[in-house]
């Protein structure tokens, strides 16, 4: 058996996949989902209860528009200025690791960018804390989890001005308050579905305030306009979520996956907290769910322990080389089991090398 502990693409229900494989062979009446037009009714129907799940899972208020596009959370880097910022204004961002980095680096080909904190000096081990946001700020953009650093903001900043968040590793992980959020953007591949797609919630009253002219496909207002089809989008990638989706509904919803979530990140951080090999890289408080990085107290230590976690079916725990030591991504598809799994294996090394020495 593998424990799948990659970043992304990730892990995805063991159901979800058979149910996706069927498909692909079978979807309507002898087609697969892969030659079917998005302008089917059947298709259209797909896109519907996505739509419908996405809004019930996270409790979307009325206003807000679900929009499923392509490009991941790197085009919505530009798409999001392109759309929310002026040319005499500024937009606010918060650095706190490489996806929010080049977020910001984006945005100033677009416009103004202040960056109101920055842990970068620290190699982002900690999300900064009472920094302040301009009251004229065209919007404040931050990242909720930092995939590679392990560090994860389980408050929405406070601020009188529209807030954009990238979520695209913690969305659908625990309980939010979509109506602090003006603009949501996820890429899908961590908890939502198959790389592809990238899934975009938008407070409908704050586009269309801006004299820019966007291109179409860069419009948010083109894609509301079309009900996400404005060109052919991601079928099969939307199919996928919609599946996942369901899984997620069917075991509860959000708050559910929350709980396990909770479970599944103290287990691991409380073995690393305690076993002496290992230590974690990272601000306790700032302790991301999603993604657990830690490195060994000695160096030497990591190639060998690595390869013995894969002789024991432990898979993608590698470190990001900026960080280096392990990863291991713990999204809502991941079993608790496998968590074990890792325990398990972290300590029996541990035993090894007490017996070695």
């Amino acid at each position: 058996m593998k424990h799948n502990f990659g970043a992304g693409p990730c892990i995805l229900p063991q159901e979800v996949f058979k149910q996706a494989a069927q498909a692909v062979l079978d979807f309507n009446d002898g087609l697969s989902i892969l030659e079917i037009s998005h302008r089917t009714t059947e298709f259209e129907a797909v896109v519907t209860e996505a739509d419908k799940l996405v809004k019930e899972l996270l409790n979307v208020p009325s206003g807000y528009s679900v929009l499923f596009l392509q490009g991941g959370a790197s085009l919505q880097f530009a798409m999001v200025p392109m759309n929310l910022l002026g040319d005499d204004q500024i937009a606010s961002y918060l650095d706190t690791g490489v996806w929010a980095t080049k977020a910001l680096k984006e945005a100033k080909f677009i416009g103004n960018v202040n960056v109101v904190a920055s842990s970068k000096d620290a190699n982002y081990t900690f999300i900064p804390k009472d920094f302040e946001i301009p009251g004229d700020s065209a919007y404040f953009h931050y990242t909720s989890n930092n995939t590679i650093y392990g560090t994860e903001l389980f408050e929405t900043p406070k601020t009188s001005v529209p807030v954009v968040c990238d979520m695209s590793s913690d969305i659908m992980s625990r309980v939010i308050d979509v109506s602090k959020f003006d603009l949501i953007y996820a890429g899908a591949q961590k908890n939502i579905g198959p790389a592809g797609l990238t899934i975009v919630i938008v407070k409908d009253e704050i586009l269309g305030k801006i004299d820019r002219k966007i291109p179409s496909m860069l419009n948010y207002q083109s894609h509301i306009d079309n009900g996400s089809m404005y060109n052919t989008p991601p079928v099969f990638s939307i199919y996928v979520s919609l599946l996942n989706l369901r899984w997620l509904k069917s075991k509860g919803g959000v708050a559910e996956i929350e709980k396990e979530n909770k479970q599944k990140a103290e287990a691991l951080y409380r073995e690393i907290d305690r076993n002496p090999l290992f230590k974690g890289t990272c601000a306790v408080e700032d302790r991301s769910r999603m993604n657990v990085c830690f490195v060994m107290e000695n160096p030497e230590l990591e190639k060998p322990f690595l390869k013995y976690a894969e002789e024991e079916g432990i898979v993608g725990i590698k470190g990001h080389r900026s960080v280096g030591g392990f990863r291991a991504s713990m999204y809502n598809a991941l079993p608790i089991t496998s968590v074990h799994a890792l325990i398990d294996a972290m300590q029996l090394f541990e035993e090894k090398q007490a017996k070695a020495n």
